[in-house]
Order: structure tokens, then C-alpha cells, then sequence
């Protein structure tokens, strides 16, 4: 008789795989996130891909003037190291309740397959699935009846558009910018204006030195690494180009034309120098590239307490950000 399956990679009890290749994933978790909703926002739940039964929140702030300007349209893509996270879970959805009245726009949070039953580069396409669903939304209301209601020119601004993306969201934001390129042409008539990338999860078989710093209160780089291992397409390592965007076999970036970024990033961060060494390689090839470093902040600090004062900074940066890049 053989063994009974066994667990071979954990990740805090909520996703757990077994050496016979099965998964388990924890249905229900007890978040220490309370949902804060002071009604100025309102939302709804939508497909956007029925073959993959995949779902988005759309998250509209209610208008203090009727005849207010149309709302610019800002993706948020969670983040989880690939492997756990919903557009459900109270963090994430409190995040875009907040960005969605400290930006005021029209917030569009989508779900994206997960590792390990769907490796990288799953979640990029699924990245790119969600932003041409935006654009079949945008085209089909020319006249207002296409589209579901919230989508209507007559509400949201396609020509400004803006990608949010925290962690591996982060890291699909920045694949995303890379695929879709400077003018979005190809997502026409949406016109993506800027990525923010909020701690960026990029990876290297190089360490770097705030990732052999101390461990994080809710992060470590056992679990980083156990992130990548899930992830990773098999028999790959951490300087794979979708870990890591200069590794030995990574494309050059030095051609590709590219939106403006911005980089957001907690300056007691184990990603904090991937994040930094990112932003000023791309600089160096003459990228528009903002780096802000939060002093102190670990991971998380924005996602998991979106209504603190330092993450009220960190919306005022990314509101900048936004206007400096409308036009």
C-alpha cells in the first residue's frame, strides 16, 4: 500500500498542497480586517469571463453633484503571492472602497486565476482578459445601451484609465504595462494612462539585502520563496521574466515603450529593494518612473489599513500621480 497523500507546501492554512498534486483551500477565514463602509461608495459584482468563471466588483462613489465630471476608471488587481486572495476578502474589498471615494473613480477589482492549479503566466493573461472586457463594455455603449449602466460614457472616462496593482498585483500591473504598451492601441477605445504598483512582488535567485533582513509581522521570505515555488511554471527559478524583470533571460525593457509608473513601496519591506533597484533601472533607460518610499511601513501598510494617515498620503501621491498623467 502507498502512503496516504501528504502536505508538502503550506501557506498559513489557507491554501495547503498535497504530494499527491491535490489542493486544499480553506473556505472559511477569519480575517482580523473589519469592513469599514460609510456608504459613499456603492458596488456590484459582474463576469467578465464566463468560460473561466471569473468575476470583477465594480465600485462606484455615490456623486456629491449630479453634474459632476465623468470618473476616470482605475483596475485593482489584489495581491497573495499568486497563490490566495479575493476580490471578496475584507482587505481588499475595504482598499477599493477607499480608492474608489479618495479617487473618485470608478473602481474595477477583479478575481484572476491562482497558483497552484494555474501557474503564471495565468494571472497576466487573465490581466489582459479584464481590461479587453473593458474595452467590449466601452465600445458596446456607444449609445449607452450596450454596456451595463455604470460603464456609460455618460458616467466613466475610458481615455483615463489607470492600473492599481499591490504585490503580485503589483507584478501583473507592470507585465501589463509591458504587454499593452505606451497608447494602449491595442485596448482602444480605452486609454490606459499609468500603472501604480504598490510593492511590486518581483523575485531573484540573488538575495537582496532588505530581503535577508529581519522577517516582516506578516511576512517572511520562507513564505516569499514558498509564493514562487506554487507559482513558478515547473522547473523554473526566480530569475524567470515573469519574477524577475532583469534576470539573465528576461527581454530587455530598454525598446519597449511604456506608460508612466509609479512606484509605492514600505521602507521596512523585504521587496523594498527589488522595488527600488525596478524603479531606477527603468529610469535609467528613460522611463517616466516615480519612486516613493514610505519610511518604516511593511508590507501591506496601504491594503491592510486603507483609512490610517499614512495611507491618506499614500492616496494623495497616487491622486497626484493620476492628475499629472490624465492628459
Amino acid at each position: 500500500m502507498g502512503s496516504l497523500p501528504h502536505i508538502v507546501e503550506d501557506c498559513m492554512g489557507v491554501l495547503q498542497l498535497y504530494s499527491d498534486g491535490s489542493v486544499y483551500r480553506r473556505a472559511n477565514i477569519a480575517f482580523n480586517f473589519p469592513v469599514y463602509d460609510d456608504t459613499s461608495v456603492v458596488y456590484k459584482d459582474l463576469t467578465f469571463d464566463k468560460k473561466l468563471n471569473l468575476s470583477l466588483r465594480l465600485y462606484k462613489p455615490k456623486p456629491a453633484n449630479p453634474a459632476a465630471a465623468r470618473l476616470p476608471v482605475v483596475f485593482y488587481f489584489h495581491g497573495g503571492g499568486f497563490c490566495v486572495g479575493s476580490r471578496l476578502w475584507p482587505n481588499c474589498h475595504n482598499c477599493c472602497l477607499r480608492l474608489a471615494s479618495g479617487l473618485e473613480a470608478l473602481v474595477v477589482s477583479p478575481d484572476y486565476r491562482l497558483a497552484p492549479e494555474h501557474k503564471l503566466p495565468a494571472a497576466m493573461d487573465d490581466a489582459v482578459s479584464v481590461v479587453e472586457w473593458l474595452k467590449r463594455e466601452v465600445a458596446a455603449g456607444e449609445d449607452d445601451s450596450g454596456c451595463d449602466a455604470w460603464l456609460s460614457r455618460r458616467i466613466v472616462d475610458p481615455d483615463r484609465v489607470f492600473v492599481v496593482g499591490d504585490s503580485s498585483g503589483g507584478n501583473m500591473a507592470h507585465h501589463l504595462a509591458v504587454r499593452i504598451g505606451a497608447g494602449s492601441a491595442r485596448v482602444g477605445p480605452v486609454r490606459v494612462r499609468g500603472y501604480v504598483l504598490l510593492a511590486p512582488f518581483f523575485g531573484g535567485v540573488v538575495r537582496t539585502r532588505s530581503e535577508e533582513g529581519p522577517p516582516e509581522d506578516l511576512l517572511n521570505l520562507e513564505m516569499l520563496d514558498r509564493f514562487w515555488r506554487l507559482s513558478m511554471p515547473e522547473g523554473e527559478t526566480r530569475d524567470h521574466p515573469l519574477a524577475n524583470p532583469f534576470g539573465p533571460n528576461s527581454p530587455s525593457l530598454e525598446k519597449v515603450a511604456l506608460d508612466p509608473i509609479l512606484v509605492i513601496v514600505g521602507g521596512n519591506e523585504l521587496l523594498r529593494d527589488r522595488a527600488e533597484d525596478y524603479a531606477m533601472r527603468l529610469k535609467e533607460m528613460g522611463k517616466k518612473v516615480e519612486y516613493v518610499d514610505f519610511d518604516g511601513q511593511q508590507h501591506g501598510f496601504f491594503t491592510n489599513d486603507p483609512y490610517s494617515k499614512i495611507s491618506h498620503q499614500v492616496l494623495q501621491v497616487i491622486k497626484r500621480f493620476m492628475i499629472q498623467n490624465s492628459t
